[in-house]
């Protein structure tokens, strides 16, 4: 039951990954404070804002926006901290509110990663002020509780921030909103067009789809969902894909995508609960600023930048290599808007100095009429040009460096055809993300971009076995759309099981009546299987029944804070459970299950992967609509359902399958067998 407190009234938290949703109704910053026992600032390296959004278990927006969504990690927060202020300001540029008394109250509410509200709190009774420290975590003999402060300052950011006794308050002020002056000018429709060096920095490169999480731009589906997980940036870069994208639900964009997980650094923190023997936390966070982004070569006067693979920043080539691409999509996404409003615009002018044309009687018929309407066509001509040769010159820089980071990317952001996989070894750590297939735009068909989620996964997937909306599905018969569903849930599985070390990610099918048994077989054969697939009704039953007792137990133990009193022979892997031909041989009892296990099921290590036609569960009524909202919806063939409310794009999903007669998919999946063989 959510608490809705008023000012000053505190609640405990019992979970340590939460997300902090604002809700403000006009565009706002958001940044948060570090503090120690004292509630003192030490730093300008304490203060997590759009300018330098990610902190040790703290991840902000990187822009202004109406909403937004912060990710906390208690559990990586360092030693020292003992308190996280979330603050709200109003943005110097835009020409928006100068007071919060001007505009709506804002709404912070607290949830868990599944959305559940645990606290909420409306900042009434603002006048003058222009910032105000809305929420306060902090932690009190070892147990964390949420205030609710909405104390306000007319002096703005940086008054607020000397008050929590940072020194360097006014310049940091100062940084912020410029920081978020230029990410305000990154997101209108016609942005400048990229230079050498200022484009190739992404400082700012997103960290966790949504197409996770999540990165890049928050997603949604045009019908569906959000494919970017909680941590994955939202709204405008860096505020939530997502997801699109995926993405673009994709995803998380990138990502995610949570406090940025990144790679392990030179001393990385330990995660999970201690002393307990399961983990399910992002990967291990660093603790200090990442190097550098390597140095693009001299480019020639007038020349684009050289692509260089990596060049954004992050402790790792993993970490560069998922940021830089999650920047390709944002490139992507903001020089086709600016193609499409200047094709728009030189439209509705053309239609105006035509009306305009028409409505003078003397103009109306005759030469004269002829000739303004041609001048009005040769205008609208011209712009038009001009925004393709723009957009043809930013796809021809995003296609050459796509030509660089493919070849150089790892196994679990390359596609099956990558000659990386030939190189394939069982890893020995979980890696940031997973590609889930490529995005693309109808103004860009030389160009796709990976699609990313972060893991652990945020959210299930559906793997759409019913009639898309693309044109070209109308050859394909219910058979084969069903056919090309498993295979990609086959493909999409067994890279889980590549990317993960050995015996870190356990896969259970329930397949009641045997149609997927030929998709399934290269799983099967290579026993990389938990069981042999479940079949009929007894199957799906005993299969649910493990799964849920499952999320029960550790739900209860980690409540308790009791993780290392779980059974010995316990299995601490990651779960994911495929169900084919649903709903068949679900009755209402499973059908309950099987939701129980979306929602809950990933904060515990539980993923679920659908293989299902919606049509078919149409006959459970609404019943099924939560659970398909809750899954991150992928087609087996393009499809043109993943939507970001960023800049209203519907992008072209393409699912990563293996390539036909290729051998590869036996290949990893024996790596993988063998290297559990030796595990055991």
């Amino acid at each position: 039951m959510t608490a809705e407190l008023v000012r000053g009234q505190n609640h405990p938290l019992s979970q340590a990954h939460l997300e902090i949703r604002v809700s403000a109704g006009t565009p706002v910053v958001v940044a948060a404070t570090l503090g120690d026992d004292g509630g003192t600032v030490r730093g300008v390296e304490w203060v997590a804002h759009p300018g330098t959004p990610t902190l040790p278990g703290l991840e902000v927006s990187r822009q202004a926006a109406a909403d937004h969504r912060l990710a906390v990690d208690l559990d990586a927060m360092p030693e020292s901290v003992h308190r996280v202020h979330v603050l709200l300001s109003l943005p110097q540029a835009g020409g928006g509110p100068v007071r919060f008394g001007a505009v709506a109250a804002p709404f912070v509410a607290v949830t868990g990663l599944d959305g559940s509200e645990v606290a909420s709190y409306t900042l009434t009774g603002l006048g003058s002020e222009t910032a105000v420290v809305a929420l306060e975590l902090y932690r009190r003999q070892g147990a964390w509780k949420v205030r609710a402060v909405g104390q306000g300052y007319a002096g703005g950011l940086a008054e607020l921030l000397t008050d929590q006794g940072l020194p360097q308050a006014q310049q940091l002020a100062s940084g912020i909103h410029e920081a978020v002056a230029q990410g305000l000018a990154r997101s209108v429709q016609a942005p400048p067009p990229r230079t050498a060096d200022g484009d190739r920095s992404r400082q700012t490169a997103a960290s966790a789809l949504g197409p996770d999480q999540s990165g890049p731009a928050s997603y949604g589906t045009q019908d569906h969902q959000n494919p970017a997980g909680p941590y994955a940036p939202q709204g405008a870069p860096g505020s939530p894909p997502v997801p699109p994208v995926a993405v673009p639900g994709a995803g998380q964009p990138p990502g995610p995508a949570p406090a940025d997980p990144s790679a392990p650094g030179p001393t990385p923190p330990p995660t999970g609960p201690a002393g307990g023997p399961i983990d399910y936390s992002h990967p291990r966070r660093a603790t200090s600023a990442p190097p550098p982004p390597p140095a693009a070569p001299p480019a020639a006067p007038g020349q684009p930048a050289q692509p260089v693979a990596g060049d954004a920043t992050g402790w790792s080539m993993e970490e560069r290599l998922y940021n830089q691409i999650w920047g390709m999509f944002e490139d992507l996404a903001r020089t086709t808007a600016a193609y499409r409003s200047a094709v728009d615009f030189a439209e509705s002018r053309l239609e105006k100095e035509i009306d305009q044309v028409l409505s003078d009687p003397r103009s109306r018929i005759g030469g004269q009429g002829d000739a303004a309407r041609e001048a009005a066509l040769a205008r609208q001509t011209q712009l038009v040009d001009q925004a393709r040769q723009a957009l043809d010159r930013d796809l021809a820089q995003l296609v050459a460096e796509a030509d660089v980071v493919e070849p150089a990317l790892p196994p679990a952001f390359a596609g099956w055809d990558n000659p990386v996989w030939h190189a394939y070894r069982v890893p020995m750590e979980i890696p940031m993300a997973l590609r889930i297939g490529d995005l693309g735009l109808p103004e860009s068909d030389r160009l796709r971009i990976p699609l990313l989620v972060r893991l652990p996964l945020e959210r299930g997937l559906w793997i759409d076995s019913g009639r898309t909306a693309m044109a070209d599905d109308v050859f394909v018969d219910t058979h084969e759309r069903r056919r090309l569903a498993m295979e990609s849930a086959v493909a999409h599985t067994a890279r889980l099981l590549a990317v993960y070390p050995a015996d870190e990610f356990t896969v259970h099918v329930v397949d009641p009546a045997g149609s997927g048994t030929q998709a399934l077989a290269p799983l099967v054969r290579a026993g990389v299987l938990a069981a042999p697939p479940a079949r009929g009704a007894a199957g799906v039953a005993d299969v649910l029944g493990r799964l849920t007792q499952r999320v029960d137990l550790v739900q209860m133990a980690l409540r308790g804070g009791v993780a290392d009193s779980l059974p010995p022979d316990f299995d601490t892997a990651q779960q994911l459970l495929v169900v084919n031909d649903f709903p068949h041989g679900f009755d209402d009892r499973a059908v309950t299950q099987l939701r129980y296990l979306a929602d809950e099921g990933p904060a515990v290590g539980v993923h679920l992967m659908m293989v299902a036609d919606r049509e078919d569960a149409a006959g459970y009524g609404p019943l099924l609509d939560p659970l398909w909202r809750s899954l991150l919806r992928l087609t087996p063939v393009p499809d043109d359902h993943l939507a970001d409310p960023w800049v209203g794009h519907a992008w072209t999903y393409e699912p990563a399958l293996v390539p036909p007669d290729s051998g590869v998919l036996d290949m990893v999946l024996r790596q993988v067998a063998a290297a559990r063989t030796k595990r055991s």
